[in-house]
């Protein structure tokens, strides 16, 4: 199988706006489209196949990790129309490629839906910007549309340190500078600790990965620059738990009073089939006021969510509160809304009643967040 049929299933998934192509033995090449897999109209693949394709598209230094780890990750160029982030694998002693378009197009805060106070929160000259979420819930594409608009308005020096290379930013009003872990720099925390020798402004990290990197990032946010980076956690409560958690118990407490100081917003999203077609992100958005850096100094993190839901005049919100907004404008199927949702049981519950007629909001919903939220919504009710 040549590079030409590669070419000719790449240019599929642009023509049919498709996230992501598999090709793996025993199937015919399937794309997901709009959250769902399809499988295309070819013949399945053999072993062959999977491993002319691979051999078209992977650079040799690739091709020797595979051999030595059994995988490897990497991106490339299909001319004008995209980049591809493509991990190859093995897989019952066969070959399997999964090839993610990247869109040369980067979408604008308002195509995205992101929160109002975001472009204010990208001027600033230092902290630590974090957005999380499971793999695929658009954290790249987010990330990317932030630092372009750095790009575009300010002059700053932007460092990335990523693995692999996804969008590729060209310098614009800023100077920007993307490393790439493997090729350019062994590891992401060597590439930290040498981006501070590099008078950057801004730092993206594409993944808070160990806890190395992670102590990096907050002391580049602490020494004044803007830190942005990404963790695979679900809601703002979590992630700031899985900070704390990653280092050692006697250094916890000091970290819960730098992370206080030093982290000002944590965006944690995820990305929903849209009703009739199309993808749509929902959003869980904390901005790190003076109430919230208590709690994470007193490690009472537990409170967070129910100040998140006090603190919405700040554009801050709960990722069920979104989804429940998206749901009621029938823009996601209620099934989907109990999927992503951090508390199933409470939105099927929702979800019932308001079919039945009735309209309950999330604050008559048990939470979790203990005695002073019981106190706060009796002085809501009250007032």
């Amino acid at each position: 199988m040549s590079s030409l049929h590669i070419d000719r299933l790449l240019e599929t998934v642009i023509k049919q706006g498709a996230s992501d192509l598999h090709l793996t033995v025993g199937t015919p090449p399937v794309i997901r489209l709009h959250g769902r897999m399809r499988r295309l109209e070819t013949k399945e693949l053999t072993a062959e196949d999977t491993t002319g394709l691979m051999k078209s598209i992977t650079p040799e230094r690739c091709q020797q990790e595979i051999q030595e780890e059994g995988g490897t990750d990497f991106g490339f160029a299909f001319g004008d129309a995209g980049r591809f982030r493509v991990s190859v694998f093995r897989q019952k002693g066969n070959l399997a490629m999964v090839l993610r378009l990247i869109p040369s197009r980067l979408l604008t805060f308002e195509e995205i839906g992101l929160p109002p106070v975001v472009p204010g929160l990208c001027r600033r000259p230092r902290g630590l910007f974090l957005v999380t979420g499971p793999t695929g819930s658009g954290k790249t594409t987010t990330l990317a549309s932030m630092l372009d608009y750095i790009n575009i308005n300010l002059d700053r020096h932007i460092i990335t340190v990523e693995d692999p290379i996804e969008y590729y930013h060209y310098h614009k009003k800023s100077l920007i500078n993307q490393r790439e872990v493997g090729t350019d720099v062994p590891s992401f925390s060597e590439a930290l600790r040498r981006a501070l020798r590099q008078d950057p402004d801004v730092i993206l990290v594409g993944e808070l990965r160990d806890l190395e990197t992670i102590e990096a990032a907050i002391s580049a946010a602490e020494t004044g620059h803007l830190v942005f980076g990404t963790l695979h956690t679900t809601g703002c409560q979590g992630t700031v738990n899985r900070i704390i958690d990653a280092f050692p118990q006697n250094q916890q407490a000091e970290i819960r009073v730098q992370l206080s100081v030093t982290l000002i917003a944590v965006l944690s999203q995820a990305l929903c089939p849209k009703q009739p077609k199309g993808m749509v992100a929902a959003y869980e958005f904390m901005l790190v006021n003076p109430a919230i850096a208590n709690l994470i100094r007193e490690n009472k993190t537990y409170r967070i969510d129910s100040s998140i839901q006090t603190g919405k005049k700040y554009g801050m919100r709960l990722l069920d509160e979104h989804l429940w907004e998206l749901y009621s404008k029938s823009l996601i199927t209620p099934e989907e809304a109990v999927d992503k949702s951090r508390r199933p049981g409470e939105m099927q519950d929702k979800i019932d009643a308001h079919r039945r007629g009735l309209d309950i909001s999330f604050d008559d919903v048990g939470d979790s967040g203990g005695a002073d939220d019981e106190t706060e919504k009796a002085l809501r009710r009250n007032s």
